[in-house]
């Protein structure tokens, strides 16, 4: 017998012993993912950094509303309105998310020249750590150059406040860097493209560095920039109950290390069900463009929709990417905010066609998945639906759409995890229900 046949043998057995009947989660009223069975989140934490608000009580009866997203107590809607017309606000909205305040000019100037000192790497890393073994799993070499990273710092072992908080701030510093560069030796050991390593500029913010150092001229307009930093705005935080923010927490409240830490989230966050789903939004609009021709048809757009639904399009699952989301239901306030950003950026760059295309979708999508599915909720475009589009139109590869998720993210996971060290007294550990068959 070869391994792979004992391995395919052993599977079965796996199978048949660790199969547990569906049933007996509504006899023991276990909640299966922390959700009940309308799909709400069991409340496991508190937290001060940010809220989801996506129903509200009229009376004695509970009713969906259009969703919000605060960050320490300011709506995201007016954080962004705040920024003014060209500013770009990613470091100024960090420092709320991790400090609990917004910065005057003075802190806010002192802040940025950190991150800008920061946005280094050790001696030779490039060379000895991102272009070895160079993947196009992005995710995956950032997360091997994270874990490296902790053998450069000599108080990695430090559990101290002040320690995690500069920990953190280099790693918000650095991802961009972790990113760019993994994608480049990919392109250049696998792909046989050329290669080129721009360093950063301290004197710039995180969405230009990310554009100037992706691309070999440099160049970017300034629509560009801020179409990217309200992007890596949105995607900052959600919550305390988002899968890879949860094991943030989960990680952190072991008392492990901040590298250690955020290699955990990063392999949360890598996962189709949580970070890869604009990916899968682009490819499924391409499939859609090939099918399709005229975006402006709408019934053969429904039609084709219907066999996506119906699982007879695209790959099979019977899902509309981009749509729908364990929280909202009537709206995410997140992909409103960004649509916005969209139209001004496709007409840039003269992709009137494509917004049309989305626009359509956005509005008969929902109306399909209520037809062809039995739904608790509503549906609407979450955040992916024009996350994608927006990578797209900034000439950003697939290869880096979850990573620029995480760029984003990582400022969210840090603000959680300086809360859960503070906040911490116990581990989290939720029970499970043993409910095997005793056979002595």
């Amino acid at each position: 017998m070869t391994t792979n046949e004992f391995i395919k043998k052993q599977e079965a057995l796996c199978r048949e012993h660790d199969a547990v009947p569906k049933e007996l989660y509504e006899t023991y009223n276990v909640k299966k993912g922390l959700r009940d069975l309308k799909g709400r989140g069991v409340i496991t934490g508190l937290t001060n950094i940010s809220k989801i608000i996506s129903q509200k009580t009229v009376g004695e009866e509970t009713v969906p509303c259009d969703g919000e997203l605060w960050y320490r107590g300011y709506r995201i809607e007016s954080l962004i309105r705040g920024l003014g017309e060209r500013e770009l606000g990613f470091e100024k909205i960090a420092y709320l998310l991790l400090m609990g305040e917004l910065p005057d000019e003075e802190t806010l100037s002192e802040f940025r020249r950190i991150v800008g000192e920061f946005r280094t790497l050790p001696t030779n890393f490039t060379r000895d750590v991102i272009m070895k073994a160079p993947s196009a799993d992005i995710m995956n070499s950032m997360t091997r150059s994270i874990l490296t990273l902790a053998s450069y710092d000599a108080e990695v072992t430090d559990a101290g406040l002040a320690v995690s908080l500069r920990q953190c701030i280099r790693l918000i510093a650095e991802f961009p860097m972790l990113a760019v560069y993994a994608y480049n030796a990919y392109i250049h050991y696998e792909k046989n493209g050329s290669m080129y390593i721009h360093r950063p500029d301290p004197a710039l913010s995180t969405a230009e560095n990310i554009l100037m150092m992706l691309r070999p001229d440099k160049s970017f307009s300034p629509t560009e920039a801020k179409v990217l930093d309200a992007a890596l705005i949105l995607h900052m935080e959600h919550g305390g109950g988002n899968n890879s923010t949860f094991t943030t927490r989960v990680v952190t409240s072991s008392g492990s290390d901040t590298y250690s830490t955020i290699a955990a989230s990063m392999s949360s966050l890598k996962g189709p069900k949580h970070g890869g789903a604009n990916v899968k939004v682009v490819e499924m609009m391409d499939d859609i463009r090939a099918h399709v021709p005229d975006y402006g048809d709408r019934d053969a757009l429904r039609d084709y929709l219907c066999k996506i639904v119906g699982k007879e399009a695209f790959d099979g699952k019977g899902l509309i990417y981009g749509m729908g989301h364990a929280v909202y239901s009537l709206s995410d306030p997140r992909e409103r905010i960004l649509k916005r950003f969209v139209e001004e950026l496709a007409a840039e760059k003269g992709r009137g066609e494509d917004l049309l295309l989305y626009r359509n979708i956005e509005e008969i999508a929902p109306q399909v998945i209520a037809e062809k599915r039995r739904i608790i909720k509503g549906v609407s475009p979450n955040v992916d639906f024009y996350s994608g589009f927006v990578y797209e139109l900034l000439g950003i590869p697939k290869e880096l759409y979850t990573a620029f998720f995480a760029i984003a993210r990582v400022v969210g996971w840090s603000a959680h995890r300086i809360e859960e060290l503070i906040c911490m007294d116990k581990i989290i550990r939720p029970a499970y229900l043993s409910v095997m068959e005793e056979k002595e």
